[in-house]
């Protein structure tokens, strides 16, 4: 919830202009939750495509619904012509990676990234059509 109230319009049409897909998911009158992807950003792999960010609302999770984003993004990126795909997960999120893995995502990379004072390590998973 926090992450969809702080994404305001200007963040969504920021990233809309940049070229950023975005998949919206929407329950009744909520919004269960979104993807948003486009070009792979990082250089040094090889995929074409990157889901940027896949987020779902805590009480919709576990009810298939994030696996149906996952795959609505996927399939917009490979009718986009990106074929092959990368996502990148923090790597103690157990939770995330179990999803990954269970969607047939293969571990690529590792890396880690600054927040201020925090550095937490990420996992990229791999798909190739």
């Amino acid at each position: 919830e926090k992450l969809i109230n702080r994404r305001g319009p200007q963040w969504w049409d920021s990233a809309i202009r940049k070229g950023s897909r975005v998949s919206v998911l929407v329950f009744g009158d909520k919004v269960a939750g979104y993807a948003n992807y486009g070009r792979n950003r990082a250089r040094s792999l090889h995929f074409e495509g990157e889901i940027y960010e896949l987020y779902l609302r805590p009480e919709f999770q576990g009810l298939g619904f994030g696996r149906r984003l996952f795959t609505a993004a996927k399939r917009d990126l490979v009718q986009s012509g990106l074929k092959s795909m990368v996502i990148w997960a923090l790597s103690d999120n157990d939770h995330a990676t179990e999803f990954y893995r269970a969607l047939g995502g293969r571990m690529v990379a590792r890396s880690s990234e600054k927040f201020g004072p925090k550095s937490l390590d990420k996992v990229a998973f791999a798909w190739a059509s």
